[in-house]
């Protein structure tokens, strides 16, 4: 009995020393990311010298600093925003003020996707000052965003509509899954989740997209030549060829091959094609091939689909113990079913835990951006893709002198010293 008493304090010391400890090394992060920004501001790398002008590197630099900045802030008003949820009894309080209208023993499905359904809705309200701020402040100080509040708002309207026609469904089966299938339900709920994510990559592009963006033909005869050769060359095949209009919503510029199966589509953003020549935006695509060539997408889905397999089979453990409610300041229902509380709960402190292992994970990203760089080079000119990358990072405003800790944490993409030195080699 002593021991099943205890269990709630250890796990909430233990939730409570991770949660201090992963917040420090983000803090610490972000201010050596600064200060090595901060120290190289006044002068471009020597191997740029002749390709970036000061002024571009100093709004680079800028530009970092600002959103490094208000991220700290963010990450300080989303922690507590979770120790609210969690250890001060938050969420336990929004459950039981929802229990009056809809009693979870009586209604016990209907109840939880409405916790489900007030959570998130309370989440994207708390979250709504700082996306205005990041677009509409920060984007727009630097000549990146092209929004109107209008567009904004009609974004933020579909996608809400969207998720809430896509998510809650989704939410109630496996909720059912939880509450019919016995203990082994989340191999089943794993199941469903792998085929929700498979179907989800061949209706987004066709489907779901356009909903935000306009995606027209490539209408210039001698880029679709020559994209149609680079794709034959590479061995692959693609539904069709298309220009988004990125320039409505932001000034920075990207490519991207999406799509799964007969889906699989090419789209440049217009901010690209006003910006690369030909023989740059073939070596674009070529990059993005790589990608495919290399398997690199495969293996990212087979890695998404053994890591929720995993955290899966841990919700399922987890949802059954006491502790895992009461140490995250939870009183659970008693004699009704948890399973909402459970989803909310594991998704909300997942993420505190599984920063740790981080640069794993950016390594290996890391790796196969080097990899895809490569295999463009083999198929294109090595030369346009340096000439590309440059362009891109002076447009995009990428830094030029990240912090080296701060890259192996958070960086998916190589920094375009290492890129470019490969690239030349």
């Amino acid at each position: 009995m002593q021991a099943s008493l205890n269990a709630p304090l250890l796990f909430s010391g233990l939730f409570a020393i991770a949660l201090l400890t992963s917040v420090g090394l983000k803090i610490w992060l972000s201010l050596r990311q600064m200060r090595h920004v901060s120290q190289h501001r006044a002068q471009v790398p020597a191997e740029f010298e002749t390709s970036v002008s000061l002024a571009s590197h100093q709004k680079a630099a800028d530009y970092t600093l600002a959103k490094t900045s208000f991220g700290i802030f963010g990450l300080l008003f989303n922690t507590a925003v979770l120790v609210g949820w969690t250890l001060l009894g938050g969420l336990s309080s929004l459950n039981q003020a929802l229990n009056p209208w809809l009693p979870v023993a009586e209604h016990p499905l209907a109840q939880q996707l409405l916790l489900l359904f007030a959570f998130t809705t309370l989440g994207g309200l708390i979250d709504l000052p700082f996306s205005l701020y990041q677009t509409f402040v920060i984007e727009a100080r630097f000549g990146f965003n092209k929004m109107s509040l209008k567009l904004w708002l009609s974004d933020l309207l579909k996608s809400s509509v969207l998720g809430a026609l896509v998510g809650l469904p989704l939410a109630a089966l496996m909720l059912w899954l939880m509450g019919s299938l016995g203990n082994r339900w989340w191999i089943w709920a794993w199941v469903v989740w792998m085929a929700f994510n498979l179907l989800m990559l061949v209706i987004y592009p066709t489907w779901i997209a356009p909903l935000f963006n306009q995606f027209k033909p490539l209408d210039n005869p001698e880029l679709v030549a020559r994209v149609n050769a680079l794709m034959a060359r590479c061995g692959f095949s693609a539904k069709g060829f298309f220009v988004m209009d990125g320039s409505r919503r932001s000034g920075h510029a990207n490519a991207y091959f999406t799509g799964f199966g007969s889906a699989k589509r090419v789209v440049f953003f217009d901010t690209l094609l006003e910006k690369l020549t030909p023989d740059e935006v073939d070596a674009v695509l070529a990059h993005e091939l790589g990608h495919f060539k290399h398997k690199h997408i495969l293996k990212r889905i087979v890695t998404m689909f053994a890591i929720s397999g995993l955290g899966f089979a841990l919700l399922g453990w987890a949802a059954t113990q006491v502790w895992f409610y009461a140490g995250l300041g939870v009183e659970p229902n008693f004699g009704a079913p948890n399973n909402a509380l459970a989803l909310i709960l594991f998704l909300s402190v997942v993420p505190v835990f599984s920063f740790f292992i981080a640069p794993l994970m950016s390594v290996s990203s890391r790796q196969h951006e080097f990899e895809a760089d490569a295999y463009a080079k083999t198929q294109t000119s090595g030369l346009a893709l340096r000439q590309a990358l440059l362009k891109l990072i002076e447009d995009n405003a990428s830094t030029l002198t990240p912090d080296p800790v701060y890259v192996k944490f958070y960086y998916s993409h190589p920094p375009a010293t290492q890129r470019l030195a490969r690239l030349a080699a």
